[in-house]
């Protein structure tokens, strides 16, 4: 996905809905809420609402906007800003303002947002007094019915920075203490990696709750559209150092869903310490998230380093009632990138963490080569294992933590704190076939405490290939300890799976390092 063109691909097969008539709000009352009464507005309404409108064929209302917004240049889209003297709620106690994308460009079809106050929703309508505009192409005269792209999230503690945004498809961001954004969640994903046209949901419609002059969260409500299922979502927005989200989604399919990803991260690696495919930028690491992290049912601790693979990858980890799981950004040293523009070691972590029990089903991880930073290709998502069928409610709730590190860490146990790849073999020896090195390096957990004596044993197992040249040795600058392994492949290019712990007498004291690996062609195989 192109970030900088802002998911042209993804909106190709979105469309929009037709919503039951709400009183618009006069442009004159805009910060002060709608002076109309409204119609009345739940949660179980919303639920209602998308169950019938699954019963309707779905209806794409993709580019029914001007031409004049179709044909924006990137620049010009970028010229229209909202203003901020206008921003929802300006003129207010409350701790929150909200400000409005204009369509345009990429974003063809209407966002229809909408103000909840005392449990009666009125629609924002649009105005052109809104936005400043100074571009170069005239947008000429909009209609008053246009509707909006979505909307950002501005909190008291600095208006002039968002801490949340809804943009382009169901496409969302938050950002933790550190105000950078970075890697994406997603209402859903359908047909992710799987070989198949990928459907991407649209939220087609918003309702924020103009909060209290005490209330320190935000409620926010969405209708998802798609041609495969609509959905009835409640977001609970409360910043603070790790910003959290309380999700709430019910599912209504209009067609069975075999491939479905609830709680769907999205992020970016295009180089690291692991994977130097695209290594040809002067920053050494260019990445949102370095590695997926799962907390199992059975309270087993997995990282999963990410990688930028020559073909597509996929990973499923089967699990009975995740406790959770996350895209993390553990390396949080600015040596380590170079980045002064973007900041990548600021990138926020997110993490998902289950507030039922999601029953059987996988977390799978899709990796997708990529050229350069402008792309999103990693996704990770919750898989349940039995099909989404027509006629169903289906429910789902979670808290998606974002901000430096994930609330839910392996005390106990230490974790990956690198992990790096090469050539195998032994320095100053001759090579006398391929060989390819894993180095990883675990902090934290009991490992400051060994002795150095300790008789620390690393626990490695592959799915095809030879281990040789293995150990485990303690690692000062860290506090920690680094193992070191080779694998021989065989003449096969399918992946190799790899997975590695640190046991003392008998007993694991790091998280499970996974990994996936593809050998090179044969031919490629050069000894050096």
């Amino acid at each position: 996905m192109d970030r900088r063109t802002l998911l042209k691909a993804l909106l190709a097969a979105m469309g929009s809905y037709g919503l039951p008539h709400l009183v618009h709000a006069a442009p004159e009352s805009w910060g002060m809420g709608g002076k109309n009464e409204g119609e009345p507005f739940s949660y179980a309404w919303l639920k209602g609402h998308a169950r019938n409108l699954a019963t309707r064929a779905y209806e794409s209302h993709e580019g029914e906007i001007p031409d004049a917004l179709k044909n924006l240049s990137w620049d010009d889209y970028q010229a229209i800003r909202f203003r901020e003297d206008h921003a929802l709620w300006k003129e207010t106690a409350s701790a929150f303002q909200v400000q409005l994308f204009h369509l345009g460009l990429f974003f063809l079809a209407p966002v229809r947002i909408h103000e909840v106050r005392d449990g009666k929703a009125t629609e924002l309508a649009y105005s052109p007094d809104y936005f400043s505009y100074n571009g170069e192409q005239p947008l000429g005269d909009l209609p008053e019915d246009l509707g909006f792209a979505g909307f950002r999230v501005h909190y008291h503690t600095n208006f002039e920075l968002d801490v949340a945004s809804f943009l382009g498809a169901s496409y969302f961001r938050a950002v933790g203490a550190e105000m950078q954004y970075g890697i994406s969640a997603r209402g859903l994903a359908i047909n992710t990696g799987t070989g198949e046209e990928e459907e991407f949901p649209r939220f087609t419609a918003f309702w924020l709750e103009r909060p209290g002059k005490d209330q320190e969260a935000l409620k926010v409500w969405a209708l998802l559209d798609s041609p495969s299922t609509t959905g009835a979502y409640a977001f609970v927005i409360d910043p603070g150092r790790n910003l959290v989200m309380d999700v709430d989604v019910a599912l209504y399919p209009r067609k069975q869903m075999s491939r479905v990803g609830v709680a769907p991260l999205t992020s970016m690696y295009q180089v690291g310490e692991n994977s130097r495919r695209m290594d040809y930028d002067w920053r050494p690491e260019i990445h949102d998230s370095d590695g997926l992290a799962i907390l199992t049912g059975s309270g087993d601790w997995l990282w999963r380093p990410l990688r930028n693979p020559r073909r597509l990858g996929f990973s499923s980890f089967a699990d009975q009632g995740p406790r959770g799981f996350g895209l993390l950004q553990r390396d949080r040293n600015f040596d380590h990138y170079q980045d002064d523009g973007v900041f990548y070691d600021r990138r926020p972590s997110v993490w998902v963490e289950p507030r039922e029990n999601w029953g059987k089903g996988s977390i799978d991880l899709v990796e997708i080569p990529t050229v350069d930073e402008t792309f999103d290709n990693i996704v990770a998502f919750w898989h349940p294992d039995q099909p989404l069928e027509v006629g169903r409610e289906y429910l789902f709730s979670y808290r998606l933590h974002w901000g430096e590190r994930a609330p839910s860490r392996p005390y106990e146990l230490a974790s990956v704190a690198a992990t790096r790849t090469g050539l195998g073999g032994v320095v100053g020896q001759e090579r006398k076939y391929f060989s390819w090195r894993f180095v990883v390096d675990f902090a934290g957990g009991l490992l400051p405490m060994l002795a150095e004596e300790s008789s620390v044993i690393p626990e490695i197992s592959v799915s095809r290939g030879r281990v040789e040249i293995t150990s485990a040795r303690p690692l000062s600058a860290i506090d920690g300890y680094r193992a070191m392994f080779d694998v021989v492949p065989d003449e096969s290019e399918e992946p190799i799976e790899l997975r590695l712990y640190l046991s003392l007498d008998g007993e694991p004291i790091t998280e499970t390092w996974l990994y996936q690996y593809f050998p090179p062609r044969p031919e490629d195989r050069k000894l050096y």
